[in-house]
């Protein structure tokens, strides 16, 4: 679909009769008694109309609106899902207030709950440095999108897999003391809910940390 700019231009025509000693003084008499309201061009002066194209432009469909991002909830997968970029859309995905942070070296962006922690929505993820280390949790849903210079868009499928390998494994928060123990949940703790008879999995050796 296209957008299209078209000027409507119509010609009126009227003829007159002046008396001139030359063609130059009689188009300067019907020139000046137009300008004074002698000569007015009504609906039965029309003439003829044209149309003339001044600008075309390519109009987003609403596919076009949505881009292809991971959702990433406590306790569960990551999920690829479709979003709209609207603001109202990103806070109904994260419940509330945005904020985007860039914690990777490429074009790629975190939009979480800026009021998470404070309106104490579950811990998700922990974010790691490059030498492992956890420097902060995001509390509640987050999405992990593309980036452009100046907007959100649709991650790569080479970028869905990576930070889908990234964010895969769900972990819980335990507060001990004056550090937090971080648990990674195994794939069969994962799913236990909707298999309630699965055999226990086995805990991965916790990491603890003061944040």
């Amino acid at each position: 679909m296209k957008e299209y700019d078209i000027t409507i231009a119509e010609t009126l025509k009227k003829t007159v009769t002046v008396e001139a000693e030359s063609l130059e003084e009689a188009q300067e008499i019907v020139e000046n008694r137009w300008r004074d309201g002698e000569y007015v061009l009504d609906a039965e002066s029309f003439s003829e109309v044209d149309y003339f194209v001044e600008a075309e432009r390519e109009m987003p469909s609403a596919e076009a609106e949505k881009i292809n991002v991971l959702l990433i909830k406590p306790g569960q997968f990551p999920q690829e899902v479709q979003i709209g970029t609207k603001l109202e859309e990103l806070q109904e995905a994260v419940g509330g207030m945005i904020e985007v942070t860039y914690p990777f070296d490429e074009l790629v962006g975190i939009i979480c709950n800026d009021e998470g922690k404070i309106n104490g929505l579950p811990l998700n993820r922990a974010m790691r440095d490059a030498d492992g280390k956890v420097y902060d949790i995001i509390a509640g849903d987050f999405l992990v999108v593309g980036l452009t210079e100046d907007d959100f868009c649709s991650l790569t499928s080479e970028q869905v897999k990576f930070y889908e390998e990234k964010f895969h494994r769900p972990e819980t928060f335990l507060k001990m003391a004056r550090s937090m123990v971080i648990v990674p949940m195994s794939d069969e703790n994962v799913r236990r809910q909707d298999s309630p008879k699965a055999e226990e999995p086995k805990q991965k050796k916790p990491q603890e940390t003061t944040l």
